[in-house]
């Protein structure tokens, strides 16, 4: 209990505190705050899933709840064919070494894509942080792994050829031992949220002043267990990205598609018709998963013809486009998914007009049979 108390010392919560600015902590407020102008102007960003399931490459980045949490037969006989008996899900994280990393590789392919965001994935539901959160202690790729700061070093990355950073954080985690009590106790208990997950946002928020903060992992409890709304309260009015800041619609069940910033409403989303509210669409080059798989075939791929399809129909409808790719543990980049992102690049370059800062026009989806005069 002494540690618990010491956490929340060291990351006070927000929502004890008087509000200073025009957002109150509840939805009716925090939803009227316009959208910051250079989002729905980007119209395209990279999505970057990264972390210790990137070593197994096997299967999704949901490897470790598949293996442990259902007991999936093909993820149980993998480890069983491949580890030891008593190797467990940690002994992943020294394996995960990023020794061939280059952010400013990186960077330069997202630019030459034409991308005007990038968003990495922080931390996932398995917990592993690609920072050095204080409050994921040796679980962390400063602690363990790469023993480098990868939100850092990307950001700067990004930032120097002109794009937006955003950040991919993950507010619950499957075996985390307080979050497991707190879902136990019916999410009565908020252990997790003020030891944990919330001091993590504040910390991102205040060491790397994302320009998007896209979360995720929130639909097992209700945003008022999150504690979502004193948070955004703080990040719209007080925080140092409280201008220019755009975030999501994943703060507690429920939440999605109604309640956030821009709404992704679900993995791979399209609606059909122009929605009346900003949306966006993420999607994944690897149809099968968002993280890196090592037995990933040509056919499991998105072509790029599709991608520009997809993209243009987002992008007539309202959306931006979130297009996903899944480092290996070493820090490289399939071929296959670096010809994709400059295909699109090579695309903007001619059509880019089309796309930037476009309005979708009175008619979304015109017949597209061809008369016979």
């Amino acid at each position: 209990m002494l540690a618990l108390w010491a956490v929340l010392a060291a990351f006070p919560i927000v929502a004890s505190q008087p509000q200073r600015g025009p957002y109150n902590p509840d939805w009716e407020s925090l939803d009227k705050r316009p959208l910051p102008p250079w989002y729905d102007q980007a119209k395209f960003g990279i999505f970057v899933h990264w972390g210790v399931f990137a070593v197994p490459g096997f299967g999704s980045e949901w490897f470790w709840w598949h293996w442990q949490g259902t007991k999936d037969p093909a993820y149980v006989n993998f480890m069983k064919k491949n580890y030891p008996p008593d190797f467990s899900y940690a002994d992943f994280a020294p394996k995960f070494k990023a020794e061939f990393f280059d952010p400013e590789e990186w960077a330069d392919l997202f630019r030459d894509s034409g991308a005007k965001y990038v968003v990495l994935t922080t931390k996932h539901h398995e917990g592993f942080t690609n920072w050095g959160s204080p409050t994921s202690w040796n679980w962390n790729s400063v602690d363990a792994g790469p023993h480098q700061d990868l939100v850092g070093e990307l950001g700067d990355a990004v930032r120097k050829r002109g794009m937006h950073y955003g950040v991919y954080h993950s507010l619950f985690e499957w075996f985390h031992p307080l979050y497991l009590s707190d879902k136990k106790s019916g999410f009565k208990t908020q252990d997790f949220v003020f030891s944990k997950a919330m001091p993590e946002l504040y910390d991102l928020v205040t060491r790397y002043k994302p320009d998007v903060i896209w979360s995720d992992g929130d639909w097992e409890a209700a945003d008022s267990y999150w504690n979502s709304t004193q948070f955004l309260a703080w990040l719209y009015n007080e925080s140092p990205v409280k201008d220019s800041v755009v975030t999501n619609d994943r703060w507690g069940a429920g939440c999605s598609c109604k309640h956030g910033g821009f709404y992704n409403c679900a993995d791979k989303y399209s609606p059909g018709q122009l929605p009346s509210h900003k949306w966006e669409k993420c999607t994944s080059v690897d149809k099968l998963s968002w993280g890196h798989r090592r037995n990933m075939k040509l056919n499991q791929l998105l072509d790029l013809p599709s991608i520009i399809q997809d993209l243009v129909q987002t992008v007539s409808l309202g959306g931006n486009y979130l297009l996903n790719v899944g480092p290996s543990a070493e820090g490289t980049l399939a071929v296959a998914f670096e010809e994709r992102l400059r295909g699109v690049g090579a695309w903007l370059a001619l059509n880019g007009d089309a796309i930037y800062s476009s309005q979708p026009w009175r008619v979304q989806n015109e017949n597209v049979t061809v008369p016979i005069w």
